[in-house]
């Protein structure tokens, strides 16, 4: 199992206010949805939470709910107390497929501190935001990078980005 994460930031490493995103940019949800497509996507219960009821679960990916409210029940989605036992879960059962941590800013923190973690698509976007999340730092030079894309901002797009594909 590869473990990875995705996510798209400001150039100040913002990534929500209100538990929320901060812009729309369709052709960085399309390469979201694409690149999770099949694989399991593990989030916050806060992350969870702000996805509108009518998009939960995400289809065509396994949804892993990470929340320390031992009562918590999320549907259609596997809830577990806590990373570590997700990981220990998914170990061997997740053969061919990629674990996406997609958030939030401490789930993110969470797995940026182990070694599990060998992949980082980041959406590069050009432009700072009024946020109250943020993206975790990162020893940048730990890790080698690739461009995937790059978008110009225009009418469906109201900043420009780029995203890469990060490795170790």
């Amino acid at each position: 199992m590869k473990v990875s994460l995705i996510v798209a930031t400001g150039k100040n490493g913002e990534i929500g206010k209100n538990n929320d995103l901060i812009w729309h940019l369709p052709e960085d949800m399309r390469f979201f949805k694409e690149t999770t497509k099949g694989h399991i996507v593990v989030m916050g219960r806060k992350n969870w939470d702000s996805i509108p009821a009518k998009f939960r679960p995400l289809p065509g990916r396994e949804n892993v709910v990470l929340s320390r409210k031992s009562d918590y029940r999320a549907e259609g989605a596997t809830v577990f107390s806590g990373l570590e036992d997700a990981l220990r879960h998914y170990k061997q059962k997740a053969e061919g497929r990629t674990f996406f941590i997609i958030g939030g800013a401490q789930i993110y923190d969470l797995i940026l501190q182990r070694e599990e973690l060998t992949e980082m698509y980041i959406t590069h976007i050009d432009g700072e935001f009024d946020a109250d999340t943020f993206f975790p730092a990162y020893d940048s030079q730990a890790w080698k990078s690739e461009l995937i894309f790059e978008q110009a901002n225009d009418e469906r797009h109201s900043h420009g980005f780029t995203v890469k594909r990060y490795w170790k």
